[in-house]
């Protein structure tokens, strides 16, 4: 991003907390309230009706080319299914070899890593089994299984499965350590198995938050007038809907929802059950309600901050509207805790999505009073007669990163190159590439992965990635027997501790020792 920074100048310390509830509320506005227009439309129903068939254009575009992968989701989803995946890696090295030293592509191009898993989604199980071999050292029987209410690890050096359930880790961890660890804590295994409560969440902000927010704002902050535009060298006739909050319109929507947020108990239990997803078996308990203590003493304060807080000229968005869809787009909004910081935040660009072919080309900038910077984003898309052709520019400052894709699809079977790069000012910079084909059927699929680097001074062909995978639908998931289970929630923190040393410890010293001595070429 360019900058600018004059020197000298200190820079007054903005409410981040307050602009990025501003810069929330105002992606809300320009989408989920979208699903709340009617038929009759006035000029606020044209306005958010075109954002959402634009949305609902580009979902489309991505489930027609992605079908198959899509459908083998959501057969992963309702039926019970088997994966395995194998890792293997390739490194060829001119200068190796030859001068009595360990080579190490010996050792990288004879080994391999195989994961295989099985997934019940509605019954909640899933297994996992890892194998490996490493330059010729087997390693096996590695195992874990995983239901609603338990784990249980299996290890190859010991016979029993050692098992944890959910309702006992908490008070476990608590005695084994009380200043860090509270009692409540749980590896909620039960949202492994929940994917569709995000969507359900997401539901809930919507009808919650978007329909209000959309009932909030005035029919009077639209204006559509007729106007042609120039898109991707075409002229179209487009209806100009200029959307305009002042910024005593714009504070009065964001305290209604921060009035609503303060005392919204299920936000509250979406925001305690992310944040619990992200911290699973750790001393979550005591951030958690530090964070949630925090979420409510922020509304508060942002509430206050609010009334100094300057948006000058409110918020301003203006697309341009041709076949239903956005074609251009014009947003500003500048803000800040006093009129000497304030920041002003730009998008300006335009797009033409058709059936066959999507291009975009977008300037995303701020400004204060002290810097600037800018980012531009571009790209052109096609999909035509089951063949793609992608390419996509991001550029940041004086560096830029590309994606270049072309793929084909015939009979369920996608085959595809994809390019990333990067280069920054100096010319530095290189290519990762994506190279691949996947089959997909109803009840299975099988997909081969090559990974590889290029740059001024690396070949492409001198390292590669390779991954196979293979999916398929199975009967059921099996979940060993808790006959063969060390249960170590039943056991003292002492029990355990006594377990791990008299019994774990010289199992996995005598195995680890008898991998290494056979070996052959690992100093035994």
């Amino acid at each position: 991003m360019t900058e600018s920074t004059n020197d000298g100048v200190r820079k007054k310390g903005v409410s981040k907390g307050l602009v990025a509830i501003i810069v929330a509320l105002v992606l809300v506005i320009g989408g989920s309230v979208a699903a709340f227009v009617l038929l009759n439309l006035s000029d606020k129903e044209k306005y958010f009706l075109a954002e959402k068939n634009t949305l609902d254009f580009l979902v489309e575009e991505v489930e027609d080319r992605y079908q198959p992968e899509l459908e083998w989701v959501e057969q992963t989803e309702e039926n019970p299914t088997r994966s395995t995946m194998e890792l293997s890696a390739e490194y060829n090295d001119p200068a190796a070899g030859g001068s009595g030293t360990f080579d190490p592509s010996q050792f990288i191009n004879n080994s391999t890593v195989t994961l295989t898993s099985e997934a019940d989604m509605e019954a909640k199980k899933m297994n996992a089994k890892l194998k490996a071999d490493i330059g010729g050292v087997e390693i096996d029987n590695f195992n874990v299984y995983i239901t609603a209410e338990k784990l249980l690890v299996g290890l190859p050096f010991i016979e029993e499965l050692l098992q944890i359930k959910d309702e006992n880790l908490g008070s476990l961890l608590h005695e084994m350590d009380p200043v860090t660890f509270t009692g409540e804590e749980s590896l909620n295994l039960d949202y492994l198995f929940d994917s569709g409560k995000n969507a359900e969440d997401l539901e809930y902000l919507k009808e919650e938050y978007g329909k209000m927010i959309y009932e909030e704002i005035p029919e009077d902050a639209f204006k559509t007038t007729e106007e042609t535009v120039k898109v991707q060298d075409e002229s179209l006739e487009s209806e100009k809907i200029k959307f305009h909050l002042s910024e005593d319109q714009l504070k009065t929507i964001i305290t209604k929802v921060l009035d609503k947020m303060k005392d919204d108990e299920k936000l509250k239990e979406i925001i305690e059950e992310q944040m619990a997803l992200q911290q699973i078996g750790t001393p979550a308990s005591q951030d958690i309600n530090q964070t949630m203590k925090d979420f409510e003493t922020g509304i508060k304060d942002a509430k206050e901050s609010l009334k100094d807080f300057q948006i000058p000229d409110g918020l301003t968005s203006i697309i341009w509207v041709n076949d239903d869809k956005v074609v251009q787009r014009d947003f500003k909004l500048e803000m800040g805790p006093s009129k000497e910081e304030l920041v002003a935040f730009t998008v300006k660009g335009s797009q033409l999505l058709k059936s066959e072919t999507q291009s975009f080309n977008y300037d995303l900038g701020f400004s204060d009073n002290y810097s600037e910077g800018n980012m531009k984003l571009s790209g052109e898309l096609s999909w035509k007669d089951q063949k793609a052709k992608d390419s996509i520019n991001l550029s940041v400052e004086d560096m830029a990163i590309t994606y270049d894709g072309s793929e084909t699809l015939k009979d369920g079977k996608r085959e595809f190159t994809r390019t990333f790069s990067y280069e920054d000012a100096s010319g530095a910079g290189g290519s990762l590439i994506w190279d691949g084909e996947a089959n997909y059927e109803k009840d299975q699929m099988k997909a081969v992965h090559d990974f590889s680097l290029e740059s001024p001074g690396l070949s492409q062909d001198m390292f590669g990635l390779h991954i196979n995978t293979e999916g398929k639908t199975i009967e059921k998931v099996e979940i060993p027997s808790e006959e063969d289970v060390k249960d170590l929630g039943s056991m003292s923190a002492d029990e355990i501790m006594n377990y791990m040393e008299t019994d774990v410890t010289p199992k996995f010293q005598q195995w680890i020792f008898g991998i290494l001595a056979g070996s052959g070429n690992l100093g035994f």
